[in-house]
């Protein structure tokens, strides 16, 4: 036994032991105090019966009569099969026995008890010199000048005290056979219940662990933890496969990405050593796209080292005093001329003041490059992006980019932030830039909502914390 079901047998098993033992011990006192409640009922029977028949003509007489009731009491004793009875003179020795024998003087606790009791009766239960255990109880005889004598009956108590323990036996037996039932049920239901659904679902956290992630647990249809265990375990698996394909899916769309301007590179630099200088047409046209390929291999090794820094959270900022709307003018102003190629508009409205902020100016460029690069990417020719930026006193930029390009498919739209998600397999990219641009705005105490209906647009909104701007020069730009 190991584990939890080493555990649960030491916690559970021995709370029930306890119970168990409570309730016996219980039963026991209350069956003893009834067995020697009975024995006391006997005597008081006895002493108010056998008495009042006996002595009630000799209650005021002299002792000699006393003595002579006595002699009748105990010739017509009828009950010496079970008890003993004495018969005690005034000065409280014993002149009679219902034995017949000669009787040795000893300790009388209940006849002493009785002289001092107003009732005039006792009952004690102890043991006799014989180390017997009896239960006795006096009765004083009351004459006309004080106590005449008393009577003494005596019970063995051997016969009570072998059945109470024959009881205790018994009930010693019952409980740990219950005991035992208990535990055999209850382990066969426990292991049913929890240990197997916990072992198998070790196992196959094992096997997940071991890259088998098409392992599931077998769903368990109880609404308690364990199904609720199973149930994350298998929700885990499947995020798990999920990114894991992703994963598989950004390293194909990567190789890919990666060999398009390897091989223009390439390709290029061949032609110009066979031209030579004999076109220098060509040899231009050669160059800028080298150029420009060797951009899109420095961008995306960019893109990885960050995505390297988010995933191990050592993404850091450059804090500064920025304008923000300064660097959102730069890149529109740099993206226009490529929007024109592919024959995009771009409309372009913010406010023509200053707004400063405490922020990274290269990250926050870089969230406006990847926005409107995703915004010309997915974007019809003919189409239209807007920019459009807000100052919500006192201290929040917004900034919105809409398109109405080819949207996003609702389910698709929560997993967007998510690492190597890529809404259409068609476009290129690494389907990292979204979650670079989240992690940005977070590090910024920012905002990044994306709201899309596929076929119609999407719309990108930017929430930033700015330095507080002048009234006045709030006022004047919203008048322009």
């Amino acid at each position: 036994m190991t584990g939890i079901s080493r555990k649960w047998f030491f916690e559970v098993i021995s709370i029930i032991s306890i119970v168990i033992f409570i309730v016996s011990a219980l039963l026991v006192v209350i069956i003893s105090r009834s067995y020697y409640r009975t024995v006391e009922t006997t005597l008081n029977t006895n002493a108010s019966d056998l008495l009042s028949s006996y002595f009630s003509l000799y209650g005021n007489d002299s002792s000699e009569n006393f003595a002579q009731g006595g002699r009748e009491f105990i010739e017509n004793f009828t009950g010496s099969d079970i008890m003993e009875a004495w018969v005690i003179d005034s000065e409280g020795k014993v002149i009679l026995s219902s034995s017949g024998f000669e009787i040795e003087q000893s300790d009388m606790p209940d006849y002493n008890e009785a002289l001092r009791s107003d009732s005039g009766r006792a009952i004690w239960t102890g043991r006799t010199s014989t180390g017997e255990r009896i239960m006795s109880e006096t009765t004083l005889i009351s004459s006309g000048s004080g106590v005449a004598g008393a009577v003494r009956f005596m019970i063995s108590l051997k016969y009570i005290d072998s059945q109470i323990i024959s009881i205790i036996i018994i009930t010693a037996v019952v409980s740990l056979a219950f005991l035992a039932l208990i535990i055999f049920v209850s382990s066969r239901f426990y292991v049913k219940t929890i240990v197997r659904p916990v072992r198998n679902v070790c196992s196959i956290a094992e096997r997940i662990a071991g890259g088998d992630l098409d392992a599931r647990v077998e769903q368990y249809n109880d609404d308690d933890e364990i199904g609720m265990l199973c149930e994350k375990i298998n929700d885990m698996a499947t995020e798990l496969e999920s990114a894991d394909k992703m994963k598989n899916d950004f390293i194909s769309t990567v190789s890919h990405e990666l060999r398009t301007p390897l091989t223009a590179i390439k390709g290029w630099g061949e032609t110009l050593i066979q031209i030579g200088e004999t076109d220098p047409a060509t040899s231009k046209r050669g160059m800028e796209v080298i150029l420009d390929e060797t951009g899109r291999l420095n961008e995306m090794v960019e893109e990885l080292l960050d995505f390297s820094r988010m995933s191990n959270g050592r993404m850091s900022l450059n804090i500064e005093k920025i304008d923000v709307l300064a660097e959102l003018d730069e890149t529109v102003f740099a993206f226009r001329e490529r929007a024109a190629r592919e024959g995009i508009e771009i409309s372009y409205n913010v406010p023509p003041v200053p707004v400063p902020a405490d922020a990274d100016a290269s990250r926050i460029k870089q969230v406006f490059v990847n926005i409107l690069d995703n915004a010309i990417k997915y974007t019809h020719q003919g189409g239209r992006i807007t920019v459009k930026a807000e100052l919500e006193r006192p201290k929040t930029l917004r900034i919105i980019f809409t398109d109405n390009g080819k949207g996003i498919a609702p389910d698709d739209l929560p997993k967007v932030k998510e690492k190597f998600f890529k809404a259409d397999s068609t476009v290129r990219g690494s389907g990292i830039g979204l979650a670079v641009v989240d992690e940005i705005m977070k590090l910024h105490k920012g905002d990044f909502t994306i709201d899309s209906i596929l076929g119609e647009g999407t719309t990108v909104t930017l929430t930033l914390p700015v330095d507080e701007i002048p009234e006045e020069e709030v006022t004047i730009s919203e008048q322009q």
